[in-house]
């Protein structure tokens, strides 16, 4: 069997390109030159969705609309009150704007608040530091740790110095490579620590640019290893106490955090629909989380996301168009702390995983978009690169490699195409995770141009005749 079918799955891959019509299950499965000839009939339904969203009446909703929520509930951390009422807020807004199916999904999620916090050096000088307790940490004493300070690298060097680092604080004083490098040290830094017999852990902010700000972010203990206070600390500190430490001073430093877990949360996943006019049962999935850290405002992260995926099917509903499958928008609860909403999502829904054609997750940000990035096939690609050809008018066409999303990527994993909005990550992990995370970095106009890209792309995915193809 799996010999013919390795010879029924060549002879599809070779129609796809030799551009030949074969069928499978009595269903005709289209050549290329007959997708492509059907994406380019879309072309004046991108621009009227592109028109209506960067210059006509809709232009500056999502703005609006996400400014109106931040301002009024602020950040949204999980497992609080200011989480659970803005979902409740955005469960009646999607009501009130006409979209079908508006329900909210039970979930539990993570119950971790910070409490009171702060460093202070103690010698060489007294200096009061600027921290921000990483996600899950434990607390201190209410005496607080007070210790001499270690300060490393990297994980390699902590591990040459491991007999110097019992009873102190560890500092990382890590270089900035990027992000999905660099956040290693935030996620296990408290463990390496700990291994090595440490008192704490400062990590450096994992940010592209510093003026002066800590961020936060999500850690993770071990099984078997001591669980040790952990914080992230300036990119200004961090490379201060090395220069003092390279000087030969000795550097103390007083540690207090009230951090503190609690028994899990009760919280929803919030999903609205415009149910699909012909195969109903089959979905293109768009979304963002709603949960955010309890700095800032959540606006960039990921507010701006949770809304351009709204905005895309109010687009849509505004214009009349109903594709032929459903487009389902789901703004998820816990995504900061692993994607534990999403994940509970994906297990009560996946025994459905064959009717997705596409997941869509916006969590990098909505400054101006350079392009989508993608996780498929080489034939959906191909579909993919065709889909944002109709995006022309705005000059954003490039196809990019991995359409990835914490929220997303138990989907992907099991094969279904997904895709993610690329733009300036530079200028997002500058504001990532910190207080400085607000509607001040938000551009309208931006955000306009993100919201026609996502509802352009999601919509003609949904109303194509065929799926998008899994291999």
């Amino acid at each position: 069997m799996k010999f013919l079918l390795f010879i029924l799955v060549g002879i599809h891959l070779l129609s796809f390109n030799s551009g030949k019509s074969i069928y499978k299950n009595d269903i005709l499965q289209k050549t290329f030159q007959e997708i492509k000839e059907e994406i380019a009939h879309y072309r004046d339904v991108a621009k009227a969705i592109i028109d209506l969203a960067v210059y006509g009446k809709a232009q500056n909703r999502s703005y609006e609309r996400l400014a109106l929520l931040v301002d009024t509930i602020g950040p949204r951390l999980s497992g609080s009150q200011n989480l659970e009422k803005a979902i409740q807020v955005m469960y009646q807004n999607l009501k009130e704007d006409g979209l079908e199916n508006v329900h909210l999904e039970p979930v539990k999620i993570p119950h971790w608040e910070r409490g009171e916090e702060s460093a202070v050096m103690l010698e060489p000088r007294m200096h009061k530091m600027a921290i921000l307790g990483l996600g899950s940490s434990i607390g201190t004493s209410p005496e607080g740790i007070t210790a001499e300070i270690l300060v490393v690298t990297s994980f390699d060097e902590l591990q040459r110095r491991a007999p110097e680092a019992r009873g102190k604080i560890v500092v990382y004083n890590q270089p900035y490579t990027n992000y999905s490098k660099t956040v290693e040290y935030r996620v296990r830094g408290a463990v390496e620590a700990a291994k090595v017999g440490a008192l704490a852990s400062l990590i450096r902010s994992v940010a592209s640019f510093s003026i002066y700000s800590p961020h936060t972010g999500i850690q993770e203990y071990q099984d078997g290893v001591p669980k040790i206070p952990t914080a992230c600390i300036t990119v200004e500190d961090a490379e201060m106490m090395s220069r003092m430490i390279s000087r030969g001073s000795r550097v103390v430093i007083q540690l207090k955090m009230g951090a503190k877990t609690y028994a899990d949360a009760d919280s929803f996943n919030t999903v609205a629909e415009i149910i699909g006019s012909k195969y109903p049962e089959q979905v293109v999935l768009v979304s963002g989380h709603l949960d955010s850290w309890d700095v800032g405002q959540g606006a960039m992260d990921d507010g701006g996301g949770a809304f351009i995926s709204w905005e895309a099917l109010s687009l849509i509903k505004d214009l009349g168009l109903r594709p032929k499958r459903t487009l389902r928008l789901v703004l998820w609860t816990a995504e900061e702390q692993g994607g534990i909403g999403a994940f509970q999502y994906y297990q009560a829904h996946k025994a459905n995983i064959s009717n997705y054609s596409l997941v869509m997750e916006s969590d990098s940000g909505t400054f101006l978009p350079s392009g989508l990035q993608f996780t498929g096939s080489e034939k959906a690609r191909a579909i993919m690169k065709e889909v944002m050809s109709l995006l022309q008018p705005i000059n954003i066409t490039q196809v990019l490699s991995a359409g990835e999303g914490t929220d997303i990527n138990f989907w992907i994993q099991a094969g279904v195409p997904g895709a993610s909005l690329l733009d300036d990550l530079y200028k997002y992990f500058s504001f990532h995770h910190s207080h400085g995370d607000t509607m001040t970095i938000m551009d309208p106009k931006q955000m306009n141009v993100a919201a026609a890209v996502w509802a352009v792309v999601s919509y003609v995915v949904a109303d194509m005749e065929e799926m998008l193809p899994r291999f």
